[in-house]
């Protein structure tokens, strides 16, 4: 019996940019850190700087947070003194572009809201791009009306540590008070969402717009096939 529907975030309930897509995102997020510095464009520094991002771009082998601030900090410790203010202005700057990206996936209110209408519990586990705070993302999923359709939220850096390490996955489920195996996890992801879910002994669904079959694991293309899943016990 599924007691409790999980989600991923990015990509999954709300599209915000594809892996390969990131570089030219970071691009846009550097120049928003650069406005909010108020530094003129100097195209050798932005490209020093770039590069410095670039080798930022990487998580840790353990899948242990590596927090936003750290990796600012790494980039632009050299040219500026960032006191806790500077670093929540340079933060905000930081997301403003990949917020911008958002679109919500027109399916997902309706997803959510079917589930809690047959009592399924729902809740999002998500990682955050380089790190980035929960409470921002807690805003973004406020403005996308999803905070309050799920009944829990947990970031990868509310436990300290990503997908597919199996702690944001136990938190969730404590939240929920619901046990593994009356589960689901749904994401877009085989190497976090699969693969986490897994290890946190969860029954995967991978939402794969474009792909009809995987011999390992439930694959949907659409966010409703989840509510029959769910509700039937279909797949």
């Amino acid at each position: 019996m599924t007691r409790a529907v999980l989600f991923d975030l990015g990509n999954t309930l709300v599209r915000y940019y594809e892996a390969h897509e990131f570089p030219g995102v970071l691009r846009k997020c550097l120049t928003a850190c650069r406005v909010a510095l108020a530094w003129p464009a100097d195209p050798e520094r932005d490209r020093q700087l770039l590069e410095r991002a670039l080798s930022f771009n990487r998580e840790r082998s353990d899948f242990a947070v590596c927090p936003l601030d750290e990796r600012l900090r790494g980039i632009y410790g050299a040219h500026v003194v960032l006191d806790e203010d500077g670093l929540r202005r340079l933060t905000a700057a930081f997301l403003e572009p990949i917020f911008a990206e958002a679109r919500l996936e027109p399916n997902a209110a309706g997803v959510l809201r079917s589930l809690r209408d047959h009592s399924i519990k729902t809740a999002i586990v998500s990682n955050t791009p380089w790190g980035s705070p929960a409470d921002a993302w807690r805003d973004e999923l406020k403005r996308h009306g999803l905070l309050e359709a799920v009944d829990a939220a947990v970031f990868c850096v509310d436990v300290g540590w990503r997908k597919p390490h199996r702690a944001p996955f136990d938190h969730a489920l404590s939240l929920l008070n619901v046990r593994p195996h009356e589960a689901l996890f749904v994401g877009d992801d085989h190497r976090w969402d699969v693969i986490g879910a897994q290890n946190a002994g969860i029954r995967p669904v991978l939402l794969a717009r474009d792909v009809s079959h995987s011999p390992d694991h439930l694959t949907i293309q659409s966010l409703v096939e989840v509510v029959s899943i769910a509700i039937d016990g279909e797949g």
